[in-house]
């Protein structure tokens, strides 16, 4: 759960290499957090839409946690030295189709090793 922390610590800077283990432990808790907020909207009976599943608890969390969340990403991004600005093209409905494939790839895969453009490698500077 530290690492989601230190993701909302670092609210907004998109500069710097994310690990991993830092991304996807981030991601991890977000999907823990957006469950638990689903099923408090659900259990106090507070959805916008009857038949739909989420409420304000959801949508407010999703808003907390966009800026966070792309920094993360971009920051995981610039770690396997690819620029954060790929991101937009998950903006474009079928180009996202081609590039979500690419992107989790990108996530995936381990950072470059030593320092690249971005900054120094977090593994070799023990941030992860």
């Amino acid at each position: 759960m530290d690492y989601w922390f230190k993701a909302i610590r670092k609210y907004g800077v998109f500069r710097g290499r994310a690990c991993r283990k830092e991304y996807w432990m981030f991601f991890l808790f977000n999907l823990i957090f957006q469950a638990v907020a689903i099923a408090l909207d659900n259990a106090l009976g507070i959805v916008f839409v009857k038949g739909r599943i989420y409420g304000p608890i959801y949508v407010l969390y999703s808003l907390f946690i966009l800026i966070p969340g792309l920094a993360i990403t971009v920051r995981r991004f610039h770690d396997t030295d690819h620029s954060g600005w790929w991101l937009l093209l998950a903006l474009i409905p079928l180009v996202n189709l081609i590039f979500g494939i690419i992107f989790l790839i990108w996530l995936i895969r381990d950072g470059t090793p030593g320092e690249n453009k971005y900054g120094p490698n977090p593994k070799e500077v023990g941030e992860c």
